[in-house]
């Protein structure tokens, strides 16, 4: 009886010990799998080295990688679409931030995930031929891009620096429809880039319409 006794007083001990044991072993998964993200980004931390693409075709018919653009220190990186009110947009404002730094060690690169027929290549040919785009417009047909960046909206901006690694996500400036714009972040992003500085805003609140990923469909 008093074995029991003991054995079960022991139980009782240890329980609390168990609980505290398995929620801190919980809240270390927890924190690890977050550890990547962002403030407002699902997958990426600004500082993180930007994730890699390879063979996108774009609208001027040719294959692009990020390694093509080695020789430019700052490249910003837009995900985009033809279909969204909110990235039509800054269609202008893409052509002029182009133009701004047409003389610098630049590039910008507009990447289009949505799955639906007025966002296909030709339907993006289109557009960029109307607008006069001066800048690459690639198609990312399995969205593994746009999931890899952790990019939700439409419009949603990257600056990557040198190194490639980020130093700033989110809107483009201020001002979604390009009136009273007062803080331009991309812009002033990538100046303190060209000049080997950390921008003094790294990360804002994406705003612009979902990214038209394809549907997981339940097998069961």
């Amino acid at each position: 009886m008093s074995d029991t006794v003991i054995v079960a007083s022991r139980s009782l001990r240890t329980r609390p010990l168990l609980l505290a044991f398995a929620l801190w072993l919980m809240a270390s998964l927890l924190v690890g799998s977050l550890a990547d993200a962002g403030k407002f980004n699902p997958v990426l931390s600004v500082g993180a080295e930007a994730p890699a693409w390879k063979e996108l075709e774009g609208v001027d018919g040719k294959r692009h990688s990020l390694a093509d653009l080695a020789d430019k220190s700052v490249l910003v990186v837009v995900f985009t679409c033809n279909t969204c009110p909110y990235a039509v947009d800054v269609e202008d404002r893409l052509i002029g931030l182009s133009k701004t730094f047409a003389g610098d060690s630049f590039s910008l690169v507009a990447i289009n995930a949505n799955q639906i027929s007025a966002d296909d290549l030709e339907s993006m040919k289109s557009r960029a031929e109307e607008k006069g785009f001066n800048f690459a417009y690639l198609r990312d047909a399995t969205q593994q891009v746009a999931k890899s960046y952790g990019a939700n909206y439409t419009p949603e901006f990257f600056v990557l620096n040198k190194e490639r690694k980020i130093v700033y996500m989110g809107a483009l400036d201020d001002s979604p429809n390009g009136k009273n714009v007062s803080q331009r972040h991309v812009e002033d992003a990538v100046r303190a880039a060209l000049a080997g500085r950390a921008p003094q805003v790294t990360e804002t609140v994406p705003i612009g319409c979902r990214v038209r990923y394809a549907r997981q469909r339940r097998t069961k």
